[in-house]
């Protein structure tokens, strides 16, 4: 159990794949800093959490401001001491079966637009930089991003696309700045579309739920510095890499 005694923090956490990604590092013995807009769904999430015996630190933020992340990832490492796993999961998405579609970019107003671009890419951005902000000193860390799919002829998908296809490249970048500090930074698809606990019950009958990832983020949390760089799948619970 490599992830005994580290200390991860996953954002959005408190629901969906963030929520599973949590409870799969819990499992595992790591100390969690658990990230989400949704106080209380957080608090919700960070009492399951504990029943399993994890140490949890709940902090409501939003990974698209500046200062909120200084201070989450501030407050984790005055709790424990160090930071050794970030996982940017936070971002916007509504491209499941049962969500009403986006508008298409002739119909999308800027604002909409940029809401999406600075959760989910420029999240992504801040938690790094301020994540490494702690590993850099210690040498050593893993910054997990995750990638997925739009299907292209489903309405409304290209700005969540962009958003993935852009912290594909921003890993692929990053992973090389950071190299020399032997910090691993990868991007994981969770290999399905995913139904989470929100979706309708018909849909989570025909759909994989979250619990599909298993082990595959435990395993790009222990990834070696090979790795770093890369794209890869937790389809089943087995990291895998994509092309």
């Amino acid at each position: 159990m490599a992830l005994r005694g580290q200390v991860a923090v996953v954002t959005g956490g408190a629901r969906g794949v963030g929520r599973a990604i949590a409870t799969s590092f819990a499992r595992e013995g790591a100390k969690l800093g658990l990230v989400d807009l949704d106080a209380e769904r957080l608090a919700k999430t960070a009492g399951e959490l504990r029943d399993l015996g994890a140490e949890v630190l709940a902090v409501t933020a939003d990974v698209s401001n500046e200062d909120d992340v200084r201070r989450l990832m501030r407050q984790v490492v005055d709790t424990y001491g160090r930071l050794d796993v970030q996982v940017n999961n936070a971002g916007i998405a509504t491209h499941g079966a049962w969500v009403a579609p986006w508008p298409s970019i002739r119909d999308m107003d800027q604002s909409f637009w940029d809401r999406v671009v600075q959760t989910n890419l420029g999240g992504t951005f801040l938690c790094t930089k301020h994540a490494l902000e702690y590993m850099r000193p210690r040498r050593s860390g893993h910054i997990i991003s995750l990638y997925g799919g739009g299907d292209v002829k489903r309405p409304g998908t290209c700005v969540y696309m962009v958003t993935k296809e852009a912290i594909r490249t921003f890993t692929r970048f990053v992973a090389e700045e950071e190299r020399d500090a032997n910090i691993c930074i990868l991007v994981v698809n969770p290999g399905a579309a995913i139904a989470t606990e929100d979706a309708p019950e018909e849909v989570r009958k025909s759909m994989p739920g979250p619990d599909y990832i298993g082990n595959g983020f435990v395993q790009a949390a222990e990834a070696g510095m090979d790795m770093s760089g890369q794209l890869y799948t937790a389809a089943g619970g087995q990291l895998k890499p994509l092309a």
